[in-house]
């Protein structure tokens, strides 16, 4: 719980990883090149003081992950979020079986993910149940763009990927986690294009589709597919470092994301171990939408930031939250509304330049 001002916040972290990118786990030179991209990532986008050496950021030891979320982090609930990525990592990089044992070790304080590959065909599919049983999966997170022997992705839209939607459906599996924009090397950027997720979003309405990263940098395909489709959700992970070192463009990116789907679809995520998610919540706590942008954007509310901080993933994954850090009653709060239901504007500007 993070509290500011006599506001206090239920924090969810919706996208963290517990990675082993140490050269010892790095199969070839794209592992270790995918290791120094999130290095860059990390060094670019944090403040000064927040940047790790790279030995550091390669491995965090479980007390390090417990003490940056829990301790000092803020975060009342995390979501693992796993990445194999086993052609470039020999133990893989980031398994839901790893993730899963630090979990067990620290009771309620985690909610396990899965993953599932659609190249993996009917062996995947026993898998995908093994995962689910093991785990007690809620979620899954995918990777298009991983590569698998000669392929370097695939699609939410291919044939083999319906069967592992339609897979989840049968296990009760609705939170789809999709890595969507930003490129990493030595993936390929098309493979991370957002467009596949119209297709499936309409076709499995009782899924949701949570579109990490939000499309960057196509945010403008994001926005335009999330508002005709109710079960597709925004996670900032990536977007919200921007709140440093580029705070005007963030300001930009959440107003569109707020004028397009509105508050009850955004989510919060630290990308962990990328980023801690302590600066990332005070500054997001603090931040404004600058007044010239306020008559289009409108003010980011307290009520605004509860919400994508921790109520919008509690309610997602059936966390129940303490009835002090809820919204008072009447505050609406739920599910998207479906294109064409109503018309949205922005939430009233606070002060408007002249």
């Amino acid at each position: 719980m993070y509290s500011k001002d006599g506001q206090n916040y239920f924090v969810v972290d919706g996208h963290i990883h517990y990675w082993d990118g140490t050269p010892a786990n790095q199969a070839n030179r794209y592992g270790e090149g995918f290791l120094n991209c999130f290095y860059d990532y990390h060094r670019n986008l944090s403040p000064e003081d927040e940047v790790w050496s790279l030995e550091h950021f390669q491995r965090q030891s479980e007390d390090q992950v417990i003490h940056d979320l829990f301790e000092v982090g803020y975060v009342d609930k995390a979501i693992f979020q796993p990445t194999y990525l086993t052609d470039f990592f020999v133990n893989g990089f980031n398994t839901t079986e790893q993730d899963g044992a630090l979990a067990e070790n620290h009771p309620g304080r985690f909610i396990v993910n899965g993953s599932w590959d659609p190249r993996d065909g009917e062996a995947g599919l026993e898998r995908l149940e093994q995962l689910a049983e093991r785990w007690h999966l809620r979620g899954v997170k995918l990777y298009t763009a991983e590569w698998k022997g000669d392929s370097k992705g695939w699609k939410l839209s291919d044939p083999w990927s319906y069967r592992y939607l339609e897979k989840c459906q049968e296990l009760g599996i609705r939170n789809i986690h999709v890595h969507k924009g930003p490129t990493i090397y030595p993936l390929n950027r098309d493979a991370f294009d957002v467009a596949d997720v119209d297709d499936v979003a309409s076709a499995f309405p009782g899924l949701r589709f949570i579109v990490e990263h939000v499309g960057l940098p196509r945010l403008e395909d994001f926005c335009w597919i999330a508002t005709q489709e109710p079960n597709v959700y925004g996670g900032l992970a990536v977007a919200l470092p921007f709140i440093h070192s580029r705070p005007r463009y963030f300001a930009q990116v959440i107003g569109e994301l707020l004028y397009w789907i509105g508050p009850d679809r955004i989510t919060f995520a630290s990308d962990y171990a990328i980023w801690t998610p302590r600066w990332l919540i005070e500054r997001f706590v603090d931040f404004q939408i600058p007044e010239d942008l306020q008559s289009e954007y409108g003010t980011l509310t307290t009520e605004i930031k509860k919400k994508i901080l921790g109520l919008n993933a509690a309610r997602l994954y059936d966390i129940d939250v303490p009835a002090d850090l809820r919204l008072p009653d009447g505050v609406p709060e739920g599910e998207g509304e479906a294109v064409g239901s109503e018309p949205v504007s922005p939430a009233p500007a606070a002060s408007v330049a002249p």
